[in-house]
């Protein structure tokens, strides 16, 4: 399976587009409204250069964090980023393998990064998910998901500046639907799509008490 992020090409050219994506900073906003200003343990899965996790540290500054990621571009910036914080600890980490043994989290995010692995994968992940949150932990992630036809993929690779032909190979996308079914299955509960842009879906799910 095609997954170009280890690449520096590759990491670079999406950086240099990141601010720019249409409608993303709409769904950060959903997303850091979600999140509890009181949640003491912060994990940000495929953590980029380490936007979503400094955007949640602003009114969470007492929070401990880790993010992981395995795009040694992203590493570095995010390192950077975070650099005179020690409260992130920033992990070299491949979603396609099982996470780490890293300890219970009060919430779990991630931003546009789990599409990148198989659907099979996709499952296996929001099982280990659950598993390292807290009772009453809260999972969002921020996601590019599946389109219900060509027609509505190829308006949303429009509004982007894309084309079938240069989108990007390492795409995996899986519909609403299937994820939040997903999570249901797992255990989540007041598990829904809480904001959506054609591809772009906030899929969030709470572990129960």
């Amino acid at each position: 399976m095609v997954n170009l992020w280890s690449t520096t090409e590759h990491a670079l050219g999406y950086l240099a587009k990141a601010d720019s994506i249409p409608h993303r900073t709409e769904g950060e906003a959903v997303l850091l409204d979600y999140i509890p200003k009181t949640a003491q343990r912060i994990l940000d899965l495929g953590t980029g250069d380490g936007r979503l996790m400094a955007l949640l540290k602003i009114d969470r500054p007492l929070a401990t964090g880790v993010a992981l990621d395995f795009s040694p571009v992203m590493l570095e910036k995010a390192r950077a980023r975070f650099q005179d914080d020690n409260s992130i600890e920033i992990i070299s980490h491949n979603l396609d393998d099982r996470l780490p043994d890293i300890g219970q989290f009060d919430a779990i995010v991630s931003s546009f990064a789990i599409h990148h692995v198989t659907h099979d994968r996709k499952r296996s992940l929001y099982e280990e998910i659950f598993n390292l949150l807290t009772p009453g932990g809260v999972f969002a992630n921020l996601e590019h998901v599946a389109s219900p036809n060509q027609k509505v993929h190829i308006q949303f690779l429009t509004k982007i500046g894309y084309t079938p032909e240069n989108e990007d190979p390492s795409n995996k996308l899986l519909d609403v639907e299937t994820q939040l079914g997903y999570l249901h299955e797992i255990g989540f509960a007041d598990v829904d799509c809480y904001w959506k842009w054609l591809e772009l879906a906030l899929l969030i799910g709470i572990k129960p008490n």
